[in-house]
């Protein structure tokens, strides 16, 4: 009987009968297994103190009597039941073992030992009898049987006297069982009236529920909840029209999602085209490096500046798709920085780390070269002396799951932000206005809306600074192991050796018109 679907009164009012009748079998099933124990118990107690009071007896009286008529001539050795009483003392101790509890199996491993000893000194007068030893002789080891008998006894009387301290405690623990056994019929008797309560209860809702139900539904349609949905009440007169409210729920959140799906096209299209606004810049910028680098004769300079600048719009581009590689990003990424280094060779070094095995993943691109642009301008700039740009990529635990995000980080230790900046910058982040209303952020707010517009929401921009040692900016994004059908893969090896050789080189200085044109933004 499943709560908030209630079924017929019928089957309800059966299932509650079955339940009281299960209910008030337990008990009785509880009882009947307790005493069942509880009494092989008792008589295994009751045949082992039964069995050990017969052997105490055969060892001190009957063994001994045996033993006396063989000594006193009465009997020869051989007629004598001596040997067949102590095997037969020997199979009840074997027996009783096989049930004894860890202290008594103690006191009958004694008693094994000395009935072995029992026996030794009987053959031990066997021997002697066959050897023609004298009657004081025999005498001395009649008086060793009885004494060894004597102590037999003496222990089978002290594991009667056990098995009768395990009867005690086993009647206490049969004493407790029933206390426990009533506390469970005080229990039981609550149960059946709580489930006669709820079942009277359940069959009076049976109707009263799902109009409730449906009645609350409506609430939080017209609050603008429309992923509410309504239990079928499995009342007849009543299905239909649950089931038309759901579907009147689901058409409405649809064509809303539809609404919110063309308003996520048009924010695209715009970062489409705030990112045609700032690749202009950047290539008048290297154009101009390009012409003064063949000016000052650096000819290997102006062939790696322009295969790194033709490999950045290759990536770029990439035939129009908005998805690429982990590795061409960074193919990316190094390619705007190996033309960087050349026109600020003087403040400017940089490294790119990647755990092994993430190239292949799939990336929305052109997101890690405006965060290198933005501290490259506003970092490394704008401090005294070189600064240096480390770029990371590592596999981390996120979004639920071990292991199931990549983390990107673009740290620099230039200038930094001052607390009142990073808060700036971060509320600017934040808006959800035009572009036009932005003052220095238009890459990273271009970063952040394409991650926003791209994985929900999912993945923000972070930002840490502290004025004077540097920032990193950094986000995680979910780990795909399919790329998406539209990309086409090209491999990252493009550039030639001479491009990472290039980022740590030092090239010849900078004549003074093109150490001018390099610091122009």
């Amino acid at each position: 009987m499943a709560v908030g679907k209630p079924q017929n009164i019928k089957r309800t009012l059966l299932s509650s009968y079955i339940l009281i009748i299960l209910v008030m079998i337990a008990p009785t099933v509880y009882s009947m297994v307790v005493s069942r124990v509880y009494t092989g118990r008792y008589n295994r107690i009751i045949a082992d103190v039964n069995r050990a009071n017969q052997l105490a007896k055969m060892a001190k009286n009957d063994v001994c009597n045996e033993v006396w008529g063989v000594v006193s001539g009465l009997q020869r050795f051989d007629e004598g039941r001596q040997m067949e009483l102590l095997q037969t003392i020997r199979n009840g101790i074997s027996g009783m073992m096989e049930t004894a509890s860890e202290q008594n199996m103690q006191i009958l491993e004694v008693a094994s030992r000395t009935e072995h000893t029992l026996e030794n000194y009987v053959a031990l007068l066997e021997v002697q009898l066959q050897s023609g030893y004298s009657v004081a002789q025999n005498e001395g080891v009649m008086e060793e049987i009885r004494s060894i008998a004597s102590l037999l006894y003496d222990i089978f009387q002290n594991f009667i006297i056990s098995e009768i301290q395990t009867a005690a405690d086993t009647n206490r623990i049969i004493n407790r069982s029933f206390m426990y056994l009533t506390g469970i019929q005080l229990a039981i008797c609550a149960i059946v009236l709580g489930i006669s309560l709820y079942t009277s209860f359940s069959v009076s809702n049976a109707i009263q529920r799902p109009i409730h139900n449906m009645e609350q539904l409506s609430f939080r349609i017209a609050g603008g909840d429309l992923s509410a949905r309504a239990e079928q009440p499995h009342v007849k007169e009543l299905d239909h029209l649950a089931e038309n409210l759901n579907t009147m729920a689901g058409k409405i959140q649809g064509l809303i999602d539809e609404n919110v799906r063309e308003q996520k096209n048009l924010q695209k299209a715009e970062m489409k085209t705030l990112q045609a606004q700032i690749t202009p810049h950047f290539l008048y910028n290297t154009f101009d490096t390009i012409i003064w680098l063949s000016e000052a004769g650096r000819t290997e300079d102006v062939i790696e500046i322009t295969r790194a600048f033709s490999h950045f719009f290759r990536i770029s581009l990439s035939k129009g798709h908005e998805w690429i590689t982990v590795e061409q990003e960074l193919e990316h990424v190094r390619s705007y920085l190996t033309i960087q280094k050349i026109r600020y060779e003087n403040i400017l070094c940089y490294d790119i780390q990647s755990d092994d095995g993430l190239g292949s993943f799939p990336l929305l691109k052109l997101l890690l070269q405006p965060l290198v642009e933005n501290a490259i301008y506003h970092g490394i700039k704008n401090k005294r002396g070189r600064g240096h740009i480390v770029v990371s990529v590592r596999r981390v635990s996120a979004f639920g799951a071990e292991g199931d995000g990549i983390a990107f980080r673009v740290q620099d230790d230039g200038i930094g932000f001052t607390p009142e900046r990073l808060a700036a910058v971060r509320e600017e982040l934040a808006q959800k206005k035009g572009t036009e209303e932005l003052r220095s952020v238009y890459g990273l707010y271009n970063v952040n809306k394409r991650l926003t517009l791209w994985y929900d929401a999912l993945v923000p921009l972070s930002i840490e600074s502290e004025y004077g040692k540097g920032t990193c900016v950094s986000f995680t994004v979910p780990a795909a192991l399919k790329l998406p059908p539209a990309i086409e893969l090209t491999p990252a090896t493009e550039l030639p050796a001479a491009t990472s050789a290039a980022a740590q080189a030092s090239p010849a200085p900078l004549t003074q018109a093109a150490q001018a044109a390099a610091e122009e933004v």
